[in-house]
């Protein structure tokens, strides 16, 4: 039996919090009451209630890049998966977008993140230790792209299923990242 760590404790405490409440409203104080920890137990853990969100964010990702290849996992199922994932979450992710503050850093830490974890499974396809600057290049217009993109979908500005969200990604990465993804 695998216990929850106070990280993730910390972080379900917060999205229980968001489901009644906009972000902007929740406090740290907040988050540790309602899950029965000290602030100073929160602290050692995140900076502030911005760094629980990418954290958690930065889980959800890893959870799904690590899937990639094991028995047959494809990268289109990845981005079903990952498109599925931001359904599942609309609610919780609009109140993230919409009430707090630290919108545009949630933005750029997602945007990192899906960096990090994409130019990381590029160079493990790859068997190569440092990308190509093009290839990088590539990698992070293909992040800026999909996290704006969702981002606006998940605020309605359109109104396709995930299935179709996933399509999109899917047909917009750039050519030369075919051969470490398909």
């Amino acid at each position: 039996m695998k216990r929850k760590t106070a990280k993730e404790i910390l972080a379900e405490s917060f999205r229980e919090l968001a489901e009644e409440k906009s972000v902007d409203k929740i406090t740290v104080g907040d988050i540790t009451d309602n899950c029965g920890y000290s602030t100073t137990t929160f602290y050692r853990h995140f900076r502030d209630k911005y760094d629980l969100i990418v954290w958690e964010h930065a889980q959800g990702v890893a959870k799904i890049m690590a899937q990639i290849g094991n028995n047959g996992y494809s990268w289109k199922q990845t981005l079903i998966e990952g498109a599925n994932s931001f359904q599942h979450n609309k609610e919780y992710l609009t109140n993230l977008l919409i009430h707090t503050n630290g919108q545009d850093f949630f933005i750029r830490n997602m945007t990192e993140i899906n960096y990090e974890a994409l130019k990381g499974y590029v160079l493990m396809s790859g068997k190569i230790d440092e990308l190509d600057e093009k290839t990088d290049m590539y990698i992070r217009i293909y992040c800026l792209g999909t996290v704006n993109l969702t981002c606006e979908w998940i605020l309605d500005k359109y109104h396709i299923n995930s299935q179709e969200l996933a399509e999109i990604y899917e047909k917009s990465l750039p050519e030369p990242l075919h051969k470490y993804l398909y």
